[in-house]
């Protein structure tokens, strides 16, 4: 068939008054050109295909994972595949009547073939990316990281392939060649090397996912993982700023992930009130009276002075003077009444550490710290709980006669003048 259309082409040529010898080189740029046309129709006709047809019958399907290749485009590499086969067998058939080169058309389109073939499992690497991204079990993974290093290795295993077919070598040779440059390439691409290390120990350490909230201060990222990938993790700061962290420095970098508390359900309060120290005092009885009449304490006043009484009584100790025996002090009563006032609270968990708890005395005042966990991790809802707690206990020091430190501004300075000059105003004018 072949040699009947060589021999019409150039009989019409000839015909036009072309030279025999002319002839059979113009006949071969006529048929190449005829050879591409038709590939070229053929791909359209795959494309329409493609487009009108499969794609169309998988949007108007039931399922779900059929829109992806269409989301993804898969077929439309499948559509280059027909026509590039086409165009290998006829230009072998053109070229075959000149064999220097034939040679090199066939490497040519074989190189065409496999770099079709690469754009085919490149678009099914993507539509398992996306396959993969969306199940329960790697949703929120870190295997944007897996898959680049997948197409790293492919474009390379296709780049040696074409290479070798191009100069008809083996691949081997490339291969052996690719290991003495193993130095230069690991400089050039330190840091995807060290950002595939690091993706593939975050992987399987869990160290971090998509949608972690992390804390990394050196690089002032503070907010939700948005991706990571095989050289970056982007973070999604709360101020809606996006920072961007080299992969492999969460391997080398500390950083804090509050994955765990989010997933606990609850989030950690600590946080610490200054006691004025001159307030501290031993309570006597008037003022325990007083306390029984606080909801929260008055069973531990009870309690508490008896078992004080039975000591003092057993040890014969003259309670007349204050300092003598055991007491109670409204700093020890505040700090009971505190960790109750918890302990009462429903948003504050009851099976995690709670407790109220004196630190070293600085040069503030003495601080009594707040340790409990609370029922949520939403961060809005754990400030209201926070400051709602800490209402409270600024407002309750006072019925203990405690004072809450802070640093003297203008008016606190100012108010014992006005006291003193008020005073020497009385005594000048009685």
């Amino acid at each position: 068939m072949m040699k009947i259309t060589e021999r019409w082409v150039e009989a019409v040529l000839m015909r036009w008054g072309v030279a025999e010898a002319v002839a059979v080189n113009l006949r071969l740029v006529v048929l190449i050109v005829a050879a591409g046309l038709l590939s070229l129709i053929l791909f359209w006709i795959m494309k329409y295909l493609v487009d009108k047809g499969i794609y169309r019958f998988f949007l108007k399907t039931n399922f779900s994972w059929d829109d992806a290749l269409v989301k993804f485009q898969v077929f439309n590499h499948v559509a280059h595949l027909i026509p590039a086969m086409v165009l290998r067998g006829a230009l072998q058939m053109i070229f075959r009547d000149f064999p220097n080169l034939l040679p090199w058309v066939v490497r040519i389109t074989d190189c065409y073939l496999i770099i079709v073939f690469v754009l085919i499992i490149n678009a099914f690497l993507r539509l398992g990316h996306y396959a993969m991204g969306r199940t329960a079990a790697f949703k929120d993974k870190p295997i944007a990281g897996l898959f680049q290093l997948i197409r790293i290795i492919l474009y390379i295993a296709t780049g040696i392939l074409i290479l070798s077919i191009l100069l008809n070598k083996s691949p081997a040779v490339f291969l052996g060649v690719f290991g003495t440059m193993t130095a230069v390439m690991m400089l050039i691409f330190k840091d995807t090397i060290l950002g595939l290390v690091a993706s593939i120990q975050m992987a399987t350490g869990d160290t971090v996912r998509v949608g972690d909230w992390i804390e990394m201060p050196k690089f002032g990222a503070d907010g939700d993982v948005v991706s990571i990938n095989l050289t970056s993790v982007r973070v999604m700061n709360f101020d809606k700023t996006v920072t961007t962290i080299p992969t492999h420095n969460f391997l080398t970098e500390s950083f804090i992930n509050w994955r765990y508390m989010s997933e606990s359900g609850s989030r950690r309060v600590k946080r610490a009130i200054y006691i004025n120290v001159r307030t501290v005092k031993f309570i006597d009885e008037a003022i325990r009276d007083k306390y029984k009449k606080i909801h929260l304490i008055a069973d531990y006043v009870e309690e508490r002075q008896a078992e004080i009484d039975a000591y003092n009584d057993e040890h014969q100790i003259d309670v007349a003077y204050d300092i003598n025996g055991r007491r109670m002090t409204n700093i020890g009563s505040f700090r009971v009444y505190l960790e109750n006032y918890l302990r009462n609270r429903p948003d504050i968990r009851k099976d995690m550490t709670l407790m109220v708890r004196q630190l070293s005395i600085e040069d503030k005042g003495i601080p009594m710290e707040i340790y409990c966990f609370t029922n949520t991790s939403v961060w809005i809802e754990y400030e209201g709980i926070v400051a709602s707690i800490f209402d409270h206990i600024l407002a309750a020091a006072e019925f203990f006669d405690l004072e809450i430190y802070q640093q003297p501004s203008g008016a606190d300075c100012a108010q014992p003048w006005e006291k003193m000059s008020h005073q020497i105003e009385k005594r000048l004018n009685p």
